[in-house]
This record gives structure tokens, sequence and C-alpha cells, in this order.
């Protein structure tokens, strides 16, 4: 039985990419095949545009991006913003002040972009204590002296904030006081980490938003997932699908569960039900 897709939009950490932050061959071809199709094929991630991976941007067809959680939608093509919810200057502020009180690297996107304190990249394993993980953001971000400096001169709303703490213990004291500041859309895909945007802003709407762009009927977009971050969107397209590694809350809100990132199930699924 094959399903009708028109569009494919894949989260990467814990999804398309495995355990160790790769893009495996096998995953790589079937993507290309889905475009080849003419299906439209997507990342959508919380990571910025900068940190999407090259080899994946490479692939044949791979035009559009949503990025941030769902706060920046991009045409790669035409070079174009489609869409940015950004979450506002002083609200951020109150958060990274928040942030600040505690042992946390702090990271603020602009334009697709993460940048972050060079002291904290210095010593990440503080706050990643996964290798991959840390290597992946220390390759990604553009490093500042003063991350509140560099907020303080671009005197303008934040695609995202991220902050990275060192103790678990302060990250959930942390989350407990931003998620009590209104216009905000709090979660926490890691083991220490708290991801803020603009209130309302989640990966589901952006999917809802650029398949309306295309005039794609939402009963005919895929999608995969595996964190807190992804179940509006499992929940919300036509065809929500949890991989193995996900957790309760995504397989409890999709329609089928795959193999595991490790196992490819992404690409498995599709091979299987849409090619």
């Amino acid at each position: 039985m094959k399903l009708k897709v028109q569009m494919i939009g894949v989260d990467l950490d814990g999804t398309l990419l495995t355990t160790d932050k790769k893009l495996l061959p096998y995953t790589a071809s079937v993507l290309k095949a889905a475009a080849g199709q003419g299906k439209i094929v997507l990342p959508v991630t919380g990571r910025p545009l900068c940190g999407v991976p090259e080899e994946l941007l490479a692939l044949h067809g791979i035009r559009y991006v949503i990025s941030a959680n769902g706060g920046r939608i991009v045409d790669r093509k035409e070079e174009k913003i489609l869409h940015e919810d950004l979450l506002p200057a002083e609200t951020a502020r109150r958060i990274l002040n928040i942030m600040g009180e505690y042992d946390a690297m702090r990271e603020v996107y602009y334009d697709g972009i993460g940048y972050a304190p060079r002291e904290c990249l210095e010593r990440i394993h503080t706050y990643l204590s996964y290798p991959p993980m840390a290597e992946y953001v220390v390759s990604t971000r553009i490093p500042v002296d003063d991350v509140m400096v560099k907020f303080e001169q671009e005197k303008r709303g934040v695609d995202k904030l991220q902050g990275l703490f060192a103790k678990a213990g302060e990250r959930d004291e942390a989350l407990e006081r931003i998620r009590q500041i209104p216009g905000t859309a709090v979660t926490s895909v890691l083991e220490k980490n708290i991801e803020v945007n603009a209130g309302g802003v989640n990966k589901g709407k952006a999917v809802r938003l650029l398949a309306r762009m295309l005039e794609i009927p939402l009963a005919e977009v895929l999608v995969f997932g595996d964190a807190a971050n992804d179940i509006q969107m499992v929940r919300e397209a036509g065809i929500g699908v949890a991989v193995a590694n996900a957790v309760h809350e995504v397989k409890e809100a999709a329609d089928y569960v795959t193999g595991s990132n490790d196992e490819e199930g992404a690409a498995k699924f599709i091979e299987k039900y849409v090619l």
C-alpha cells in the first residue's frame, strides 16, 4: 500500500540523523529519490539554518527549510524568508537575564545563525556531555566575547534562544521561571537545555503554513519526529510517524511508528510506503 504524499518533513536530531549526527548514504539516497519524484522534502528542525548539515542541503531537491522549531521558513532557491516568528527583544532580554543567573551557555539566533559566548564554547563539555552533539554546536556557532553585548547591538527580535546548563537542577529551576513569562513557547529536548521561541511557534504550525503556501492538502503531508518539539507536527500532519527511539508522547501522537534513527527508520518508511 502506497500513501498519497506530496510533502515530507523530517526532524534531524534523533530522527533523520544517527545518534552520532551522521546522514547515512541510504537515507540520503531515499530522500533524493523522493525529491526526484516531485515530493517536497524538507528538514524541520530546532537547529538554526547554519546548523543544517551541508550534505543534506546539497541533495538535489532540498529547497525549503523549517528551522528554529518553526520560527523560520526559508526558500533556499529564491533566497527568501517565507515566514518568520521572532521572539520580541524585551521578552528575550528577560529570558537571557534569567539564564545569566546560572552556569549556562546562552545562545541567540539571528537570521538563521547561532551566536554563543567564546569562553563557553571553549568548555562545551561542561554543558554537553555527548561528544557528537558538543562537536556539532562548536562547529556551527559563531563565537562572541559577550552574548549580551551582541544582543543589545542587534536591537531586534531573535529567531530563538537556547540555554545549555551545567546542572540539571539549575535548568529545572530556570525552566519553571521562564515558563511563567507570557508570549513564549518553551521546550526542552536535551538533558539540560531550554529552547525559547515566540508564543505559538512550533513545527506543526510551520508545516501547516508551508503546506498552505504550496497548496498541498495537509492530508498529503508526511512528517517524522522523535522529541517533545515534534509532538504538534506529528499530531497535525496528515501522516505523522514516530521513530522507535521517540519519546512516549510523540508515539502517542503518531499514526505510525517506524525503526529508530540509527536503523534509518524514516528512510525505510519512505521507501516502503511512498516511493
